[in-house]
């Protein structure tokens, strides 16, 4: 067997082994919720707040409804990208010391000092801000529904957001990090035609040096991003592009920070055609085609939590519940120790 079909085979099943892994954590923890549309990785209606960390339910209901901010479809499914950021990042909101070794592990800098980004529930300063959207640099508020959130756009929906939000000072200054969450995810299609002129519109003037982020020398459009991951990428590097160019909140640095398993390997794969000759990889092409590349860092999941798992130890309840729920973490270390 050659290293590419091993390759091609670890790709196809990252997201069945995962649906298998949460099935078992759902039969054991949640028998009687479980069975939607007849699979036990699906909660039945209403069951949504079990997809959620213990210690973040009432929390995460209350910071959504408090900023209006949208739930994704698949809130009740194991596999929710959405749930898992905030499984594995809200318990952080206010433990700044766990966040600050995170941050180091990221960017490879001393630990910084974390900074609260908005008030939590009940008005506590929270060092992590879920769905951010910033300001309105991306000319997103003139199309949204009628009737969204702040300008226009809504936090979760209809508009550019981060996943997560940071913000710490590192050598006497405030920098912000834009975090970009997946699990299981894989792409490959086009977006759809219908939209692609209201992305121009929009997009079109914001992309490209000196008043965007993606170098001006290499001959693209920006329709060569039409390609999912590719688009979500280049949007979530404009929003930071923008969002330092006018210094919000004061930060002289805004960064992207992309989280994965490193299992999946469906991910990395480079999409859109015209994109392909620079690469094979998703993220190390992208990384190449901007004008400042160390703007953009992709980490695994593993490489940033297992650290933070280990450290804390099973005595932990946030520790002890994603070594539980999500077994990846745990397969990666037996693979690099067997």
């Amino acid at each position: 067997m050659t290293d590419e079909t091993t390759k091609a085979g670890r790709a196809t099943s990252f997201a069945a082994s995962e649906k298998q892994s949460q099935s078992a954590y759902f039969r054991k923890n949640f028998p009687k919720q479980i069975g939607h549309r007849g699979y036990d990785f699906w909660l039945k209606p209403g069951g949504e707040r079990l997809n959620l960390a213990p210690m973040i339910r009432t929390d995460a209901a209350a910071y959504f409804s408090e900023r209006r901010i949208t739930w994704h479809l698949a809130a009740d499914h194991a596999l929710s990208s959405q749930a898992c950021c905030l499984n594995f990042l809200m318990p952080l909101a206010e433990r700044p010391e766990v966040l600050s070794r995170l941050v180091s592990l990221a960017l490879d800098i001393p630990q910084p000092q974390m900074l609260p980004v908005e008030a939590g529930p009940e008005g506590r300063p929270w060092y992590v801000a879920f769905e951010w959207i910033g300001g309105d640099y991306l000319n997103e508020s003139r199309s949204a529904p009628k009737g969204a959130g702040s300008g226009g756009r809504t936090r979760g929906a209809n508009c550019t957001s981060a996943d997560a939000c940071l913000a710490f000072k590192h050598q006497e200054r405030r920098e912000t990090l834009l975090i970009e969450w997946k699990y299981t995810e894989r792409y490959g299609a086009l977006l759809g035609p219908a939209g692609h002129g209201v992305r121009i519109s929009r997009y079109e003037n914001l992309a490209f040096a000196p008043e965007g982020p993606i170098r001006s020398d290499l001959g693209l459009s920006l329709t060569d991003f039409f390609y999912e991951p590719f688009y979500q990428l280049l949007r979530q590097q404009m929003l930071a592009f923008q969002m330092q160019k006018a210094r919000e909140d004061g930060a002289e640095r805004v960064r992207v920070l992309h989280i994965a398993p490193s299992a999946n390997l469906a991910l990395r794969k480079v999409t859109s055609p015209t994109l392909q000759r620079f690469g094979k990889d998703v993220f190390a092409v992208f990384r190449g085609l901007l004008q400042k590349p160390e703007d953009f860092v992709s980490r695994s999941t593993e490489a940033l939590f297992r650290p933070l798992i280990d450290g804390l130890g099973p005595g932990d309840p946030w520790a002890s519940y994603l070594d539980e729920r999500y077994r990846f973490l745990i397969a990666d270390t037996e693979a690099r120790s067997a």
